[in-house]
């Protein structure tokens, strides 16, 4: 993943670990207090909400601890790599599209944000401006060429991009 997505992960688990759940806490202690607890709902519902905190602090933490975090400022340029954001054509309609190569969980294929683990990312990985290449969808075989590379921050390209399913894929 990119800096910026490890930072967002850790923003999020420090959030949740000393906002969320101490509040969540509270309110669990002040439902606990209005008495038998087997009737209460807002004692539940707050038990339910600190498994939910617990669960999805258990992931990130997993998550962060897995990292493997990429400058895609240091990468070759003139190449696709991890963080490119790449404008492609298709060769027989020229019709354009701009995705980013991005890490699984900062991918938003709605959002032009691409796994570097998908089918398109797989393909595009090493291609330079002017290459062609082919891929297998399920409406067929498409081809395309490489326009251009750029590489600039992931987390401020979520709009203007189209998508995976622009593709065919699902």
């Amino acid at each position: 993943m990119t800096p910026k997505g490890y930072d967002e992960l850790l923003r999020e688990f420090k959030y949740l670990k000393d906002v969320e759940k101490p509040r969540v806490n509270q309110e669990k202690q002040r439902a606990a207090e209005l008495g038998d607890r087997s009737e209460n709902a807002e004692y539940h519902a707050a038990k339910e909400k600190l498994r939910h905190i617990d669960k999805r602090l258990f992931y990130l933490n997993s998550m962060i601890e897995k990292a493997q975090i990429i400058d895609p400022s240091i990468l070759e340029h003139s190449r696709v790599h991890f963080g490119a954001t790449v404008s492609i054509v298709d060769v027989h309609n020229d019709e354009e599209f701009r995705y980013s190569i991005c890490g699984t969980l900062e991918s938003e294929p709605e959002n032009g944000l691409i796994s570097v683990h998908s089918p398109l990312a797989r393909a595009l990985l090493g291609k330079e401006e002017g290459d062609e290449f082919s891929i297998n969808l399920p409406n067929g075989r498409k081809s395309y060429e490489v326009l251009s590379i750029t590489y600039r921050e992931i987390f401020e390209l979520k709009k203007n991009h189209r998508s995976e399913k622009d593709f065919g894929f699902r």
